[in-house]
């Protein structure tokens, strides 16, 4: 295969992600056809004659996201019975914003696995992730300014913004136990949940809807986006690596503060403080301090109640589509909201 025809099909075959999840048949029927143009935009938007470009952004897309933030953008703009082409250059437009974060996210991170194969960073190096980073962001405005509509560059835009503004909030925390649970729900509603909002808001925006239907479909994609983060806290502390498709214990050795993290260091004894102290702000992790943070963490009902958390955010995602007819999509949308929670990756 040429270049071009190899990372055709291979972001063809990330594009199965979807596909592959559980209980998501009935969307994927409704949306696929969408999807599969969603992915040829994104293999056209992503060359570049720097050969590097498109090398290194078509290796994390490749890896196989789930995709859920543009199938958002596609399943939201036919809730609103919208019929035209826009909503696949945007969703498309949605996965750029998406793919730059986690390229500049690996990078702060210093991760070396994502979804199972070696990180950008890792195979290449931090500049060129950076700056990969850069020219799929670049790309994304590019998308946002050939639809024309200032509503939809307004609401890409600030949450692109939002999201570094998380991200940074979350550096800031990161190793501080003294971190409130206020502050952890600030900085994943930035980091994560702002996108999965604006994904779903701008397929109210190119149907024309009424501005309760937009803020309805935003309310939707935020709770969504909150339950999945929650979950994703949940799951470094109690997946197994071949499924979660990162090393399970990468935020605790990170000395990320997630709820899981905050309850159980609340409802801990002063020895288990001091345990707490010493691995994820004194950064003096010793062999086996993992599986003993998990372990506090299960008897202290942290990942349970981390869990119910991310319940009542998908509950409420659900009502957020109650002034909508009960049709397929609406119906499908149901099962996206299920796998936010139930999903074992």
């Amino acid at each position: 295969m040429t270049p071009v025809a190899t990372l055709q099909h291979d972001t063809a075959v990330a594009g199965a992600g979807l596909a592959s999840a559980p209980g998501l048949d009935r969307i994927l029927r409704i949306v696929g056809a969408d999807l599969e143009r969603v992915n040829r935009v994104v293999v056209d938007r992503m060359q570049s004659p720097v050969a590097l470009i498109p090398e290194l952004a078509g290796h994390i897309i490749a890896a196989g996201g789930k995709r859920l933030r543009p199938v958002l953008t596609l399943s939201s703009a036919r809730l609103c019975g919208y019929e035209g082409d826009r909503h696949v250059e945007l969703a498309a437009c949605v996965e750029f914003i998406h793919t730059a974060t986690l390229l500049h996210d690996d990078v702060v991170d210093e991760s070396g696995l994502r979804r199972g194969v070696p990180t950008a960073n890792a195979l290449w190096d931090n500049k060129a992730s950076i700056l990969v980073g850069d020219f799929l962001f670049s790309r994304a405005f590019e998308i946002m300014v050939a639809d024309g509509s200032l509503k939809v560059l307004r609401t890409l835009s600030a949450a692109s913004a939002t999201i570094a503004e998380g991200e940074v909030h979350q550096l800031a925390t990161t190793n501080d136990l003294s971190t409130t649970e206020e502050e952890y729900l600030e900085v994943i509603s930035a980091k994560t949940a702002k996108l999965f909002e604006a994904a779903a808001q701008v397929g109210a925006i190119v149907a024309d809807r009424p501005d309760t239907a937009e803020r309805s479909l935003a309310a939707f994609g935020a709770h969504i986006g909150m339950a999945f983060q929650l979950i994703d806290d949940v799951l470094d502390y109690s997946a197994h690596q071949a499924t979660l498709g990162k090393a399970v214990g990468d935020d605790f050795r990170e000395g990320k503060i997630t709820l899981p993290v905050i309850l159980a260091y609340r409802r801990g004894a002063p020895a288990e403080k001091d345990f707490w102290r010493r691995a994820l702000e004194d950064q003096r992790i010793e062999d086996g301090d993992l599986d003993r943070a998990i372990d506090l963490m299960r008897r202290h009902g942290a990942l349970t109640e981390t869990i119910e958390r991310a319940r009542h955010y998908a509950s409420s995602a659900m009502r957020s589509l109650d002034g909508f007819p009960r049709t397929p999509i609406r119906e499908a949308l149901g099962d996206l909201v299920a796998f936010a929670v139930e999903r074992p990756y």
